[in-house]
């Protein structure tokens, strides 16, 4: 097979690649209880998709107790989730290997069973439609959650930070904010989500602010050559509206230009239900409305398959092209994409929590072939 764009080395600020196909971040819900641990079995699972030179986005990983929302979704704001998280860094460097730890603060998206029966927290106290998930992993009606004061933004920010040190400490490459798919930054980006009449909301300014504290407390905090974001423009997970989403996202785009960061990471709104449903859906090309706002790495996630990812790199498009579902299902899936051999099919009801089955099990190409 002729190799194309996606097998030629990049340079994603600090991070020397080999080729351009990622591992988006995907929730798996697999830590060790109590305390929210990664443990051997994910190690196992992250070291089975790494590749020498290729980059893994860690799991959404929440950087304080209040982030969470989802059952057995990993931590990273105690020693023994550093400890868990060092048994995966070492397992991904070993196969030569790059991964990122996705720092994440869900908002409003929580259930008060993680929160000992207080309300989540949000820019503001406009209850989101739909379910969110308990501690019991039943489904329950959303809540409305509390406006977070002023004065605890700090606090918030100081969180990422802490969590910054310690995914070091834990030995990832570098880390990736989550101002995504309707979580914490998401709902302070938007207006739908953001009544707020202090400086963090009102304008578009008032409102990237958070997320440009967040992004610049990062930085500060290892440097901007090890710092991704990713962001979902035009995505209506957790019922995200606002009523000029390109003004928006120009705005904050733009501004996170000036940060040199290693790189922009954009979900392409056609997979807008973020892991609820395999259907896209005709929507604007995120990529190409914004790369000539952004001049750094930008990395394509959302529907992509072996056939159109080559397509989506190249001049006034991506730099690499991020995989979620066929990576859950392929652990081999950049030696398949460059082979052309085919892929195996995923099982979405083993996506979230039990153990091996649907996790660790999935075939290689040996396993298959054999």
């Amino acid at each position: 097979m002729e190799q194309n764009t996606l097998f030629t080395p990049l340079h994603l600020g600090a991070l020397q690649l080999d080729h351009r196909i990622v591992m988006a971040p995907l929730t798996r819900m697999r830590s060790s209880q109590p305390g929210n641990v990664p443990n051997a079995l994910m190690a196992e699972y992250y070291a089975q998709r790494a590749t020498k030179g290729g980059l893994l986005i860690a799991e959404a990983t929440q950087v304080s107790p209040q982030g969470m929302g989802y059952p057995a979704t990993p931590g990273i704001h105690s020693d023994e989730q550093v400890a868990g998280w060092k048994l995966v860094t070492d397992a991904v460097h070993a196969k030569g290997g790059r991964i990122v730890l996705q720092l994440w603060h869900v908002g409003r998206t929580s259930h008060s069973s993680f929160h000992n029966g207080e309300a989540p927290v949000s820019a503001s106290a406009i209850r989101p439609a739909g379910q969110t998930m308990t501690t019991a992993w039943q489904m329950a009606d959303t809540e409305t959650p509390r406006a977070l004061e002023t004065s605890e933004i700090p606090g918030l920010i100081q969180t990422y930070v802490d969590a910054t040190h310690r995914a070091r400490a834990a030995g990832f490459d570098g880390v990736e904010v989550h101002s995504a798919n309707g979580y914490l930054l998401d709902q302070f980006l938007h207006n739908g989500s953001n009544h707020r009449t202090d400086q963090y909301g009102g304008s578009i300014e008032n409102r990237a602010r958070l997320t440009l504290e967040v992004l610049d407390a990062v930085i500060a905090a290892w440097d901007a050559g090890h710092v991704g974001i990713r962001l979902s423009p035009f995505g209506t997970f957790g019922d995200m509206t606002d009523s000029d989403e390109t003004a928006l996202f120009t705005h904050v785009i733009g501004e996170i230009d000036k940060r040199h960061i290693a790189y922009l990471h954009l979900i392409e709104p056609r997979a807008t239900l973020a892991g609820g449903s395999d259907a896209v859906s005709v929507a604007p090309e995120v990529v190409a409305m914004f790369r000539p706002v952004y001049h750094g790495r930008i990395i394509a996630a959302g529907g992509f398959t072996e056939q159109n990812a080559d397509a989506a790199i190249g001049p006034g498009k991506a730099d690499a092209v991020a995989f979620g579902r066929w990576f859950i299902s392929n652990p081999d899936l950049v030696e398949r994409i460059r082979t052309g051999a085919a892929l195996t099919h995923y099982n979405r009801a083993t996506f979230y929590g039990g153990a091996e089955v649907g996790y660790t099990d999935y075939p290689a190409l040996a396993t298959a072939d054999a």
